[in-house]
């Protein structure tokens, strides 16, 4: 029976553990606002054990050690000092200094502006560079300069949303015809999974976002490549992609494709995945994606292409994997 509990101890340990960790854990921070709020989880949770610990403590030591009658003074003693001085003290000291953190996770960004839209289901993002009116657009995908705070606006469509990248800061909702804002600043790169954390439809849970943490001198090569047109041969796919209307929805920047219903598609073989965070870049992906969209994420306004023979869709899926 001893060996049992100590193996089911350690398996809920181990579970426990393996649930601290990865890209989207509060635990894996990887930004300056993300480790404040674990070092404010630290404190409070050291201030609630200790407030239980003593309050339990007393509880023990009038009950247990001192099970019969005490004096007045001592009673009094031990109610206003247990019950109200201590947890006034550890309480007031704990709001006091979560309190004095706050106006660091609302800081002013330094220079760049980036917009983020919740549609249904994925993200609309537009980057402002500093001095800049004009944004450079780009979807499902955050790209962030480490080192440096970056000002988020954020904005919904029809429902709202919660932005939440874990590893990088707190939630933010997003609600329509309302802009929130926050800030982020990312110390170290790497690629932070983001979340909607507001139930905005059918596919909440399958509205999801990478957020890629860059050098800052990378970033600003990336951004200026992702500002310029598509890269991408003439061919087969693109007759299909505009044959079937394609650019009714989406932009491609250098091509007739204006469409703002759906996702700017100008740079999507370079994301690092596809259909807002739920299906890898990749060829079979893409091809899967186009014939049956509404069968990987329900509600969803884009419509099938199964229609199209599997030639056609590798030939489209191809010439989108090459919009780099």
């Amino acid at each position: 029976m001893r060996a049992r509990y100590r193996a089911g101890l350690g398996l809920l340990i181990l579970t426990i553990s393996a649930g601290c960790d990865g890209p989207q854990s509060v635990f894996s921070a990887g930004g300056a606002d993300a480790l404040q709020i674990n070092r404010l989880f630290t404190v409070m949770l050291v201030g609630a054990v200790l407030l239980w610990l003593s309050l339990n403590g007393l509880f023990l030591y009038v009950t247990r050690r001192r099970p019969g009658r005490m004096s007045r003074k001592l009673a009094e003693a031990v109610i206003i000092g247990g019950g109200i001085v201590l947890p006034l003290v550890v309480l007031t000291s704990l709001l006091s200094w979560g309190l004095s953190i706050m106006p660091d996770q609302r800081a002013p960004g330094d220079g760049l502006r980036v917009r983020i839209t919740g549609e249904e289901f994925w993200w609309r993002v537009d980057y402002y560079p500093p001095g800049s009116e004009e944004p450079v657009v780009s979807a499902n995908e955050l790209r962030l300069p480490a080192g440096r705070r970056t000002e988020i606006e954020l904005l919904a469509g029809r429902v709202i949303h919660s932005f939440w990248v874990p590893g990088l800061g707190g939630k933010t909702d997003m609600i329509p015809g309302r802009t929130t804002r926050m800030s982020l600043e990312p110390v170290t790169p790497g690629i932070y999974r983001g979340q909607c954390a507001e139930f905005c439809g059918a596919s909440h849970a399958l509205m999801a976002m990478n957020a890629v943490v860059l050098e800052e001198a990378e970033f600003a090569r990336w951004l200026e490549a992702e500002a310029g047109p598509a890269r991408a041969p003439e061919g087969e796919g693109q007759a299909i992609f505009f044959r079937e209307g394609c650019g009714a929805c989406h932009a491609i920047r250098g091509t007739p494709a204006a469409g703002v219903v759906g996702p700017d598609l100008t740079h999507i073989g370079s994301r690092t995945t596809l259909a807002a965070g739920i299906l890898p870049m990749e060829r079979g992906a893409l091809v899967s994606w186009i014939a049956h969209a509404e069968a990987f994420k329900p509600g969803v306004r884009m419509p099938a292409y199964g229609h199209l023979s599997k030639a056609e869709l590798e030939a489209l899926a191809a010439w989108l994997e090459a919009l780099e």
